[in-house]
């Protein structure tokens, strides 16, 4: 009996393809996976430049274009997140895909406040 049932049927001979789908998200896993052997790298390269392009921005945001202090809240956020997930062991995916988050979300904020 149990040869029956692991054996295909014979009505479905119909082959299935499988379609390759552009997956951003799958792509961006291989590349982060590859850089696991630079993990601590990654976390200084995120670290200073967190530290000295980004962190000024929210004084320069509040200042000078009357931003919101939630600019500040944020921005403390993300660069707490940041030093915490990359001092705490966090995977090379997560140190990347926060950076990125980072990077992106200070765009962001300048430009809803100066454009």
């Amino acid at each position: 009996m149990t040869t029956i049932t692991n054996s295909p049927a014979s009505w479905a001979s119909v082959t299935t393809e499988q379609k390759q789908h552009f997956n951003l998200w799958e792509k961006w896993l291989k590349i982060a996976d590859s850089q696991a052997k630079n993990q601590t790298g990654w976390f200084a390269v995120s670290m200073i430049s967190i530290g000295v392009l980004f962190l000024p921005l929210p004084a320069v945001l509040i200042y000078n274009y009357q931003a919101n202090i939630s600019v500040l809240a944020i921005s403390m956020a993300l660069f707490f997140a940041n030093f915490i997930f990359g001092t705490g062991g966090g995977s090379i995916r997560t140190t990347l895909s926060l950076f990125v988050i980072t990077i992106i979300a200070y765009i962001t904020m300048v430009a809803i406040y100066i454009l």
